[in-house]
């Protein structure tokens, strides 16, 4: 695949109006982790900002991929973010959290975060368990400043 062929509609607009519909896209691609998390995270805004000024077809590309994986139809999204918290948790990832936030946010609870983390754990070693309650406290705290 190509970079022609990740927004061949873009393409078809005259240069104002694609660079109008690169910017909606990209909004609605950051509207969509305040909805997902309650907020955007500070190094994905950062990326936002930096290719929305320099490669704004490519931060789309990325924002299409996340989606089409992180939204499959086959799974809720209570299930998918605790898939996702899970691995990365075994990955010892500090963006476990905010996976962990948007389990919350999508109907899991702290009972099932932590059976989560125990799987984790069962490949991911001690290292995994020892980090978790901190990871789960942090969880705690960014509900707290998530929004509604």
């Amino acid at each position: 695949m190509n970079r022609a062929d990740a927004a061949p509609a873009a393409e078809e607009l005259d240069e104002r109006g694609r660079a109008a519909e690169l910017a909606r896209r990209i909004e609605a691609f950051r509207a969509s982790y305040e909805e997902l998390i309650g907020f955007v995270p500070p190094r994905v805004a950062a990326r936002f900002d930096s290719l929305a000024e320099t490669d704004s077809d490519l931060l789309v590309a990325q924002e299409q991929l996340r989606s089409l994986a992180m939204y499959p139809e086959c799974l809720d999204q209570k299930t998918a973010q605790l898939i996702l918290f899970g691995i990365l948790m075994s990955k010892l990832s500090d963006a476990a959290k905010l996976h962990g936030v948007a389990a919350r946010r999508a109907g899991a609870t702290e009972q099932q975060l932590q059976a989560t983390v125990n799987l984790a754990a069962l490949f991911g070693g001690v290292s995994v368990a020892n980090r978790a309650p901190a990871v789960l406290d942090e969880i705690n705290h960014l509900m707290q400043r998530s929004t509604p």
